[in-house]
């Protein structure tokens, strides 16, 4: 038998009325912002599921733009959502899709920073304020932002995997969990490390210079 915690009885501190709709859309877009790390300027949201059919009603909206604008789950701004996002200058748009085949709770948000580069960030809220991560910029991936975690792009080359692993493991940072995706041999590939330990600066910027890494950032675990 599962055993159960007061947050999986009671879900997260949170501004909304739903658990699923609001902190976990918060979450999704909060988690997508610190991907990104650029100041975005144009963001759309593509809804699926109880997602398109709720989203007014359930403050999912303003949850997700809050999330993109850094608001945590129970900051009370969010409800200040459009107005925020107007004043820094982030265009939004909200889009209703119509795919029996995606989770209920799945959002696509389409980002643009201000030097152009565009993401894609596939998430879905499991329930509870707990979130999944599905895809990043078109490779599948599953993270669920539990643990502090490096998150890098590179080419898919011989030996990178050994060349980071053997760099955390010099900086005595102990890896939880690990997971490779790709698209294909020799080409672009992510890999989300987790960790039990804060992430220092000199890390990202060591695993930054290793040949053939594209891009590294950090995402502070999410869940208390």
């Amino acid at each position: 038998m599962k055993d159960y915690s007061l947050f999986d009885i009671l879900g997260p501190i949170m501004i909304g009325p739903s658990s699923s709709h609001t902190a976990g859309a918060c979450r999704i877009g909060y988690m997508t912002r610190n991907m990104i790390k650029r100041p975005i300027v144009k963001v759309q949201f593509d809804l699926y599921g109880s997602f398109a059919k709720t989203y007014k009603g359930h403050g999912t909206d303003v949850a997700l733009l809050g999330g993109i604008l850094g608001f945590s789950q129970d900051d009370e701004r969010i409800v200040q959502a459009y107005e925020i996002a107007q004043e820094q200058g982030i265009a939004n748009e909200f889009v209703l899709k119509d795919d029996e085949d995606e989770h209920p709770n799945t959002v696509v948000i389409k980002a643009v920073t201000d030097v152009g580069k565009h993401w894609e960030v596939k998430g879905v809220s499991i329930g509870a304020g707990k979130v999944v991560i599905k895809s990043i910029n078109g490779i599948d991936v599953d993270y669920t932002g539990e643990y502090n975690t490096i998150l890098t792009h590179h080419t898919d080359n011989p030996g990178m995997l050994a060349l980071i692993t053997a760099l955390l493991a010099e900086q005595k940072i102990n890896i939880a969990n690990m997971r490779l995706y790709r698209e294909a041999r020799g080409q672009k590939a992510i890999c989300i490390i987790e960790n039990d330990e804060a992430i220092p600066e000199e890390t990202v910027k060591r695993l930054q210079i290793i040949h053939g890494m594209h891009y590294v950032n950090v995402i502070e675990r999410i869940y208390e």
